[in-house]
């Protein structure tokens, strides 16, 4: 496959390809051997650095991410946000992708995002899952859980924002300095945008995406996430007075 023939985890090209910018992908992965494959086998040949985040696996997630030429990353502690916090702190792209490494969002977007990041002067763009094409994608459950956590955070932070979960997006790497990223668990994915949202010059933007169906076990407990994010939302706004 390209991305693997064009350099291993060991070496780098001497200059970025895109633009004359260097773009880092970052997934956090637990237990993704399944998914991670396919995500790093539609990498667009354009990317420089693909960090992933082993978050503790106990499957070969790791194995099949470094065979694929991804730099790998173990973080022991739990924790979707822990995880993305421990990938940027390595990172060393101008800009920064994000996705998940079980197959649902699209890696060959990424180019469509970047030109769209770029003509919009964006500094952060939220790669939006809705409207749902694939019904098979997102469950009825998980899509008014989605549709509860947007409106509220739209509500308590002045801006609408059409999807608060996507874990999909396209960032400076030199608006993460200044940004008070507190959450360790799935609160992450909403937080860094209201971080976003909230910063002083950047820009925000958002795109819809083709959403497709996950490959390997599903994590997310609905009920219990999308309460501790509303419980997060509401203390995140207060909490700044």
């Amino acid at each position: 496959h390209p991305y693997n023939r064009r350099f291993g985890p060991t070496e780098r090209r001497s200059r970025p390809v895109y633009r004359n910018l260097k773009v880092t992908v970052v997934i956090p992965c637990l237990n993704e051997e399944q998914g991670i494959e396919q995500v790093l086998r539609r990498m667009p040949a354009f990317v420089d650095e693909v960090i992933v985040v082993d978050n503790a696996s106990t499957d070969r997630t790791a194995d099949v991410a470094r065979s694929l030429g991804a730099l790998v990353i173990r973080e022991d502690v739990r924790g979707y946000g822990r995880s993305y916090k421990k990938g940027f702190s390595m990172a060393s792209g101008d800009i920064i992708v994000t996705l998940d490494g079980d197959h649902s969002y699209p890696p060959d977007a990424i180019s469509y995002l970047l030109e769209a990041f770029l003509h919009l002067e964006a500094d952060f763009l939220n790669a939006s899952r809705f409207p749902v094409r694939d019904r098979h994608a997102m469950s009825f459950k998980h899509k008014f859980g989605n549709l509860v956590l947007s409106l509220a955070l739209s509500v308590l932070f002045f801006r609408w924002v059409r999807d608060s979960q996507s874990g999909m997006w396209v960032l400076r790497r030199n608006i993460l300095k200044d940004m008070q990223l507190i959450s360790d668990g799935m609160a992450f994915s909403e937080e860094i945008k209201i971080e976003a949202l909230l910063y002083g010059t950047a820009r925000f933007e958002e795109i819809s995406i083709l959403y497709s169906s996950r490959l390997g076990e599903i994590k997310l407990n609905p009920w219990r996430d999308g309460f501790q994010n509303l419980f997060f939302l509401l203390k995140k706004r207060f909490a700044r007075g």
